[in-house]
């Protein structure tokens, strides 16, 4: 249970720092520092240093966040869980297409930008994947009573 806790955690910081990453490179990308997100091999140096800084930190931005919304507080924590693990999976989505394929944000789908519309499924679909195999401890509690 422990190994599944530690994946389980290492993948929500892998998330994060993919998600923090990839948005300061857009954000870059955009204004007059544009030449701060040079790449080599179509990945941006920024991204990367940025990614390797966002490992470090990323365990303290998920711990903020946890606080912040009183998880540890909270009698029914799944919906909470749900919802920010979903987000999680959500920006990282985003964040990737924005900064390595730009092209694919140009698509629509009646008026709104496919690219988001797939990153929502997508999320949602790995969220309820990852609750299925990270979050088994409580419906085997529920079973159990």
């Amino acid at each position: 249970m422990a190994v599944k806790l530690q994946i389980s955690t290492w993948l929500q910081n892998l998330g994060i720092a993919c998600s923090m990453a990839s948005l300061f490179t857009l954000f870059f990308r955009l204004t007059d520092f544009a030449w701060m997100t040079k790449s080599v091999y179509y990945i941006p140096i920024f991204f990367v240093v940025l990614f390797l800084f966002g490992l470090i930190i990323a365990e303290d931005v998920r711990k903020a966040f946890k606080k912040m919304f009183w998880y540890e507080k909270r009698k029914v924590q799944r919906p909470i869980w749900q919802v920010g693990v979903g987000f999680i999976f959500f920006l990282a989505q985003i964040g990737a297409v924005m900064v390595f394929s730009k092209e694919l944000t140009q698509p629509e789908l009646g008026g709104m930008p496919l690219f988001l519309v797939v990153a929502f499924m997508n999320a949602f679909m790995m969220t309820v994947i990852y609750e299925e195999i990270f979050y088994r401890k409580d419906k085997a509690r529920e079973v159990s009573q």
